[in-house]
């Protein structure tokens, strides 16, 4: 198998080379696994959480942005219960659970 491992350059192109075909497998991240340009085309596996170390994300706000208000607006969302929803939908987990 080890001549027949193909590395993305990240976790995108990774994921394009199981949606094209060019891979038949491929470890990618759990949301995009989940987003309707995969999820319909195959079966996906979760590796177990104790297999890995667990990855951090985060967002930022950056001091340049055009309309600070809407920043501040698309981050109260994503931090309210529906955004919240949304992210656990396509497999990320809230600090704490």
């Amino acid at each position: 198998m080890k001549g027949k491992l193909v590395y993305g350059e990240n976790i995108a192109q990774a994921a394009q080379f199981v949606e094209s075909g060019a891979a038949d497998i491929g470890i990618i991240a759990l949301s995009l696994a989940l987003a309707p340009a995969l999820k319909a085309k195959g079966n996906y596996w979760e590796v177990p959480l104790d297999a890995y170390p667990r990855l951090e994300q985060g967002g930022v706000i950056l001091s340049w942005a055009r309309n600070p208000r809407q920043t501040k607006e698309f981050k109260d969302f994503v931090l309210s219960e529906a955004g919240k929803q949304i992210l656990r939908r396509y497999g990320f987990s809230m600090p704490g659970e």
